[in-house]
């Protein structure tokens, strides 16, 4: 797996918005089963039914991209007491009767991007703390990408959808731009395992199929150890999941945007290296995917009925990663869900053949997971 490329080969992207794929009946019907479709108080198109807005700034003064708005005081004391019950939703269960003394503060709309999103700033009314979370329009690719964050990262996604809405918790760190920029070389910042890091959320975007991980698509987390920090990178965008035809646009180290990044590896991390991150993080995707393979199965099932992307995109996206892995098993694939399977079985299931463990599973993940 190349982390390393050399500036002739950066990758210069310039991506149209995406068109909204509507949620279909089979992959509402997974998200039913996995508790993920429930009845909200609260729709996205009433959220775009606001009278004003005002652009939001930083501290600086400088333009954030989003603008608070603002809606008739009979509508606001509705929407704030149905976006409250949402807040419970999403993080209590629907325990309306706990989360009380919680109120909202500010609703924000950014017009930038392909979600159109609408946040909400919600506070606690007796401490000051705050939280935010997203309404945003329910689109197929960012639902099937949240979900396969959920099941082969280490990361936990908290989201609901209702017909048309989907809402999401907020994602705390910072982001990668923004990090580059002004964190980079902070003292606190341990500089190999940031590198660490990098590398293996590389591996992971790869081999399963998140795509446009620009730095400003990702969020770096910093968490203090007991005698250093631990970093952890999580994208925030998953609208391009499975989407692409081309296959760089799965690895984050060909975007320019990236190149902080890519440089700071190659400061602190030699190639064997590298591959010994590389495989620490096949070994942990690996567990996830047996341990997830019910759901993951299913929602792969799913994507085969009602798929992410027009079939000349998986046909390219197959032949490239053909010539990628040097493995004709891709391209002989036309569809998305195949093609993750593929990438799975190809990095996982190689690592797990591989492997001297006796006690692996003799069964391939493609047979766990079905496709071609």
């Amino acid at each position: 797996m190349n982390l390393m490329p050399g500036s002739s080969e950066i990758l210069q992207v310039r991506t149209a918005k995406k068109r909204i794929i509507p949620v279909g009946d089979r992959l509402r019907e997974y998200l039913a089963w996995r508790e993920r479709e429930v009845r909200l108080p609260v729709s996205y198109s009433r959220l775009r039914d606001f009278v004003a807005s005002a652009p939001l700034l930083n501290r600086d003064g400088s333009d954030t991209l989003w603008e608070t708005v603002a809606y008739p005081p009979h509508e606001m004391e509705s929407l704030a007491e149905g976006l409250t019950e949402t807040y419970a939703l999403l993080k209590g269960e629907g325990r309306t009767d706990i989360f009380r003394h919680l109120y909202v503060d500010r609703i924000d709309f950014c017009a930038f991007g392909n979600s159109q999103p609408f946040r909400v700033r919600i506070v606690n009314k007796f401490n000051e703390n705050h939280d935010y979370f997203y309404v945003k329009i329910a689109d197929a690719s960012r639902v099937y990408g949240l979900e396969f964050e959920h099941m082969l990262s280490p990361n936990r996604m908290l989201y609901l959808t209702a017909k048309d809405t989907l809402v999401e918790e907020h994602v705390p760190g910072i982001p990668g731009d923004i990090f580059a920029a002004k964190w980079l070389e902070m003292p606190n910042v341990n500089p190999v395992r940031l590198a660490k890091e990098m590398v293996k959320f590389n591996a992971r975007t790869l081999i399963r199929l998140l795509g446009d991980m620009r730095a400003y698509n990702f969020v770096v987390m910093v968490m203090p150890d007991f005698d250093s920090t631990q970093i952890r990178v999580r994208p925030l965008d998953f609208d391009q999941q499975s989407y692409n035809g081309r296959a760089r646009v799965y690895m984050p180290q060909y975007f320019k945007e990236n190149n902080p990044f890519v440089f700071h590896c190659q400061r602190h991390v030699n190639i064997t290296t590298a591959q010994q991150y590389v495989q620490e993080e096949l070994s942990l995707m690996h567990r996830r995917a047996l341990t997830a393979a019910s759901p993951l199965r299913a929602l792969l099932d799913a994507m085969r009925v009602e798929p992410p992307a027009p079939g000349e995109k998986a046909v390219q996206l197959a032949g490239e990663l053909a010539e990628h892995y040097g493995a004709s098993r891709f391209a002989k694939i036309d569809n998305m869900a195949d093609l993750m399977v593929a990438s799975l079985e190809h990095n996982l299931g190689e690592m797990r053949r591989q492997s001297p463990n006796p006690h692996h599973q003799e069964k391939g993940l493609s047979e766990l997971l079905g496709g071609a």
